[in-house]
């Protein structure tokens, strides 16, 4: 069902016992079932942070030629209401029909890469959006800050640095926007806990780590 000029809506992350029951029911979270070897990367040289490669399913992304195909323009921050494993498992699931191109972990920021950049990740719930924009998950839910830690942000500002140098994307807060303001969706994420303020000063001083 994957379609270049297709218009997937992206679909609320799983919860409680639904999620559990979807995780149960897909493949494990292993190297040896992943459609592809799982490997660490590291753009140091661009500022990009070291990132697993964990694969989402090919039914849950488009695959395009970016930045050409279509410009990446802006950053949205998600909160995955769901657990770091678990979300992976759903971007797994080519009945999830949803992805984003990184995950953040809460404990130690850790980062896993499931839908390369130059694809449309279906993390938006807007296909215009989708297509000029890298989709960062953060585990945790939008209710308890508490899964905010200081290496989630850390982490997730150096990446979305370094995604911004790469395309060229102003550090603001009209380019790095949560997925509450992406027009016609009903999520509400990152919430009220997330500390736009912080994570906008630790983005710009990562920039300036490696740009300066």
């Amino acid at each position: 069902m994957e379609h270049d000029h297709a218009r997937p809506a992206r679909r609320r992350l799983l919860t409680g016992a639904a999620a559990l029951a979807a995780a149960a029911a897909l493949t494990p979270l292993t190297a040896a079932a992943s459609p592809a070897p799982r490997r660490r990367t590291s753009r140091g040289e661009s500022g990009y942070p070291p990132v697993q490669w964990v694969p989402a399913s090919t039914a849950n992304y488009t695959t395009a030629d970016r930045p050409g195909q279509y410009p990446v323009e802006m950053v949205v921050v998600h909160v995955t209401q769901e657990t770091y494993p678990d979300t992976l498992r759903l971007f797994q699931n080519p009945a999830h029909k949803a992805a984003a191109h990184y995950v953040v972990r809460s404990a130690d920021g850790h980062i896993a890469q499931c839908v390369s950049e130059r694809n449309v990740a279906w993390h938006a719930g807007n296909w215009d959006f989708n297509t000029r924009s890298i989709g960062i998950e953060h585990e945790g839910w939008i209710d308890d800050p508490t899964w905010f830690t200081d290496p989630l942000y850390e982490r997730s500002a150096r990446l979305t640095a370094a995604v911004c140098a790469r395309y060229g994307i102003p550090l603001d807060r009209e380019h790095i926007i949560g997925h509450v303001e992406v027009p016609g969706t009903d999520h509400t994420d990152p919430g009220e806990y997330w500390d736009w303020a912080r994570y906008l000063q630790l983005v710009t001083e990562a920039s300036w780590r490696y740009t300066g």
